[in-house]
Order: structure tokens, then C-alpha cells, then sequence
């Protein structure tokens, strides 16, 4: 299970997708909890409590709070396979999933759904969950599932993050995480619990933030072999209409790369981005849906750099962004012979994340003079029109990359 697994730091490169290969063992229920009857029908954690019930009085965030769980009654499964779709899953496509039968048995001994998918910081993408807080309890492990106050705070309208993530996803000075242009308080720094998931938030977040509602199912197999039972699922519904991901790969090499992906992002990212489907094809590249290559990605000619190739939502205030650079005569502060690029398709160097450079939502500028670490020689008139014209400057993160330039936000030229 994840919680079972060596302490690591999970990549977002799994990024609103989802997968499912998997080894048997971690199929097995845990010790102490109820074994699952294989002849029973899947048994659905999730519950209503959160609608009927009132929020605490102390919550963080009364807007956002929902009714906090009971105590843990010591019942877990383990996290064997994460199935995503880009919308809301209907009763019949749930059925279809978790009713697959292996040897003429149940091949799903659990599940909870969840909205799911991904929000962008600092040229990386990040995995956020909106959960029913007692169904997706029982799957994030031991030490995690008993830790009331964690499950508390995140009832109370506050974020659980990753503790292995405090470098990626720093808060801000008063402990807020800026998700979309959405501030959410960070109330505690957990444990690894389900694999593919960094941030954990309640269902009215999920709602404000935009999340697909129960886009996802988290899955347990019981004694069943998450593998089988992901062909299983395959066969029932397609291989391609869903992201099914084996969360045993996915703690050891930070994505399931043998699967297909899919990335179902939140906010301003959304309207430029849509569902980006893609397939790892090895040597740290990706293989994006063609379909999404041509609907999105195009080649025009802009002010200084002449022609490039980017995303063409973010076109428009690109050239905006360079026309006011030359209208200002700072044209010089920017060498084109210096421009290395926008859109390619691939992992972040080192790891299985993707940047917002696979999405052309992205372009690196003046590169020998702004490397990683440095505060830069970027013009600072240069950097003020690009935020002006809708962009972040990773200048100003923690580990400053004073190259970069990334979509904000969509900001009309007209």
C-alpha cells in the first residue's frame, strides 16, 4: 500500500492521470482490518455524512468547511489502482468499473471516488484530490487514517500537502497555497498515503476550484492482482477512455509509464490546455494525442523572437507582451539568438513531471545570462510587461529560474 511504501517524493508527471499494472501483495486487505468476502458486491466508502451533517464551529475556513469524520474505526485497504476520466462518471460507467469479476469473483474489494487533477506552480504540475473525507480515509494508510486532526482541518476547509512537497508548493508568509488564482490554507504536511495525489481538499473545494466532480475511482483488489484486474477494467470499458494507473509503479518510478495519461487541469490552465492526453514513449519524451497537437499547438511569427511555436491560447498576449516591449524601445533586452524555445513535449529533466513547456504555456528567454539559482540579468521593465500581459516569472520563485516565462492567467489583448 502507499503508506507501506519507502519514504519518496511523488511527481506530479502522473498529473491528472492515473494508472493500473500492479503487484498482488499490495491487493492483500491489511492486517486487523475485515477481509473482504470475494463473492461480495464492491463495497463503496464513501458516505453522505459531509452534506447532512454541520461543519465544527472552529473551522479555518467556514465557506469551505463540510462535517469533520468520526474516529477512525481502524479499517484500511490498500491504494492498488487509480481510474480517471476527463468528466464526471456515470452510475453505469462506475458499475462497469468496479464490477469486474476475476476467476468469477469480485475483482473490486473497495473504492471511493473523487474529483481529480492538476494545478501548475513554478513550471510544474501537481496532483489535488477533492475526497469524501470517510470513504478516502481507509486507503492513505495507518498512521494517516488515525491522525484525526489532519482529517479535521481538511473538513474545516483547509489543504493537506505532501511533506515531501515543502520546497515544491511553499506556502505563502500567513501558510497559504495559491491554487489557480484560489488561496487555500495549508493545515497540515502529511505523510505518503495514495500514491498519484500531492494535495488533499474537501468536496466544496473541489467545487470552487473546478475539479471535475467524481471524475475518479481509488480502488482496492482485495485478493485479486491489481494487474488482472486492471485488464479486467480495460476489456469492460476500453483501454483508452480512461487513465488507469497501478499505484505500486507509481510509487517506485513516480508515473506508471507503461500506460496511457491523462492530465485534467484546474482554472486559467484549463481554458489552454482542455484534457491533455499523452503517452510516454521513454529517454525522458512524451508522445502527445495528435489530435490535441493540432487543436492547441501552432507556429506564428511575433515581435523580436520571429517565429515560434507555442500554444495558441497563449499567442494573443504573447505578441502583446512583445509589441509592448518594442513599443517601450527595450527590444535589445531581449537577444533572439538567446530564445530556447516553448513548446516541447517531455518530462522535466531527471524526473517524470511535465512543465508547462509540454503544453507551449511556456518560453525561456535571454537563457545564458538567467540560469537556475541566480537572481538573473533579466530587464526588470522587460519582466513587469510580461506580468502585465497575463505571465509568471519564475524570477520571483524560491528557486529562482530568472529565464522563465509561463501563462498566468488569459488576458485579452482586445
Amino acid at each position: 500500500m502507499g503508506w507501506a511504501r519507502r519514504h519518496r517524493t511523488l511527481t506530479a508527471g502522473l498529473s491528472a492521470a492515473s494508472v493500473v499494472l500492479a503487484l498482488s501483495a499490495c491487493g492483500t486487505p491489511e492486517k486487523g482490518s475485515p477481509r473482504t468476502d470475494p463473492t461480495d458486491a464492491a463495497a463503496s466508502t464513501s458516505t453522505s455524512a459531509e452534506a447532512t451533517e454541520p461543519p465544527a464551529a472552529d473551522a479555518a475556513d467556514p465557506k469551505h468547511a463540510v462535517a469533520p469524520p468520526g474516529e477512525f474505526d481502524g479499517t484500511l485497504f490498500g491504494d492498488d489502482l487509480l481510474v480517471v476520466s476527463q468528466d464526471t462518471l456515470t452510475e453505469d460507467e462506475l458499475a462497469a468499473i468496479t464490477g469486474v469479476k476475476v476467476n468469477g469473483d469480485k475483482g473490486v474489494a473497495a473504492f471511493t471516488q473523487l474529483s481529480y487533477g492538476q494545478f501548475t506552480m513554478q513550471n510544474r504540475l501537481f496532483n489535488i484530490a477533492a475526497v469524501d473525507l470517510e470513504g478516502y480515509r481507509p486507503f492513505t494508510g495507518g498512521d494517516n487514517a488515525g491522525f484525526k486532526e489532519q482529517w479535521d482541518r481538511i473538513a474545516g476547509g483547509e489543504v493537506a500537502v505532501l511533506e515531501t512537497l515543502k520546497k515544491e508548493l511553499p506556502p505563502d508568509k500567513d501558510g497559504y497555497l495559491t491554487v489557480d488564482d484560489q488561496r487555500i490554507h495549508v493545515g497540515t504536511w502529511s505523510r505518503p498515503g495514495v500514491d498519484g495525489v500531492d494535495a488533499v481538499v474537501n468536496a466544496k473545494w473541489g467545487a470552487d476550484l473546478g475539479l471535475p466532480p467524481r471524475n475518479a475511482v481509488l480502488i482496492n483488489t482485495g485478493i485479486a492482482s491489481p494487474q488482472v484486474v486492471r485488464a479486467k477494467i480495460e476489456k469492460a470499458v476500453g483501454v483508452k477512455t480512461y487513465a488507469i494507473s497501478n499505484l505500486d509503479i507509481v510509487a517506485q518510478r513516480g508515473l506508471d509509464l507503461d500506460t496511457f495519461q491523462n492530465v485534467v487541469p484546474v482554472g486559467a490552465f484549463r481554458d489552454a490546455v482542455g484534457v491533455f492526453r499523452y503517452t510516454a514513449i521513454g529517454g525522458g519524451r512524451i508522445a502527445p494525442d495528435p489530435a490535441w497537437v493540432r487543436s492547441h499547438i501552432v507556429t506564428d511569427t511575433v515581435p523580436i523572437l520571429g517565429q515560434v511555436t507555442c500554444n495558441k491560447y497563449m499567442m494573443p498576449q504573447l505578441k502583446a507582451a512583445l509589441q509592448e516591449v518594442v513599443r517601450r524601445g527595450l527590444q535589445g533586452e531581449i537577444r533572439r539568438d538567446q530564445y530556447a524555445g516553448c513548446y516541447y513535449p517531455r518530462f522535466i529533466a531527471g524526473s517524470t513531471q511535465l512543465s508547462n513547456h509540454s503544453f507551449g504555456l511556456a518560453l525561456d528567454l535571454n537563457v545564458p545570462g538567467n540560469q537556475r539559482g541566480t537572481v538573473g540579468q533579466m530587464n526588470r521593465e522587460v519582466v513587469a510587461i510580461f506580468k502585465y500581459w497575463g505571465f509568471a516569472w519564475g524570477g520571483d520563485w524560491a528557486y529562482t529560474d530568472p529565464m522563465h516565462f509561463e501563462l498566468n492567467k488569459i488576458v485579452n489583448p482586445g
